[in-house]
């Protein structure tokens, strides 16, 4: 039966990889990393206020991860038939 312990090995693969994409960990270090990547970025081009301004890109992603779940129940409410 080994077939059946390998299935259930990927399930358990999958669920986790499933749970890490949706995970507030993941969302917070993207987050994190958007910042500080932002915040380099518009030093070097000289933005004024650069750690201020660097909070946009971040607040669009936070905000965008935070409308996915109503976004995916739209879609899946439209094309599930």
């Amino acid at each position: 039966m080994q077939s059946v312990e390998n299935i259930l090995e990927r399930n358990h693969r999958v669920e986790m990889e499933k749970a890490w994409e949706t995970s507030k960990t993941r969302r917070g270090i993207i987050a994190f990393m958007t910042y500080v990547v932002a915040a380099i970025f518009m030093k070097h081009i000289g933005v004024d206020g650069y750690l201020l301004s660097a909070l946009v890109p971040t607040g669009g992603y936070i905000f965008s991860t935070l409308s996915l779940p109503v976004v995916k129940k739209m879609w899946i409410e439209k094309y599930d038939e």
